[in-house]
């Protein structure tokens, strides 16, 4: 899984939160992509799934950019 995120983003920090709470460690459960405006991960957002936004979770084939539907998601794999 790959999460495109930008530190200062509300939403994202909600995303690496609720992910921290389910005991996932970024590096070894998922990677921390850097999207702030103008870094090649933003560019890589918008190539992947045709938005501007984050947070943006990458898993296979799945592509979500809400940050609610992204904990959803992960806590559904994850059994949670």
């Amino acid at each position: 899984m790959k999460l495109y995120q930008y530190r200062t983003c509300p939403y994202s920090s909600y995303v690496r939160e609720e992910f921290e709470k389910m005991g996932l460690v970024p590096g070894k459960d998922y990677e921390l992509v850097e999207a702030s405006r103008g870094t090649p991960g933003r560019e890589e957002v918008i190539r992947l799934g045709g938005l501007s936004q984050v947070p943006f979770l990458v898993d296979g084939d799945t592509k979500l950019y809400e940050s609610r539907d992204i904990v959803a998601y992960v806590r559904r794999k994850r059994g949670f």
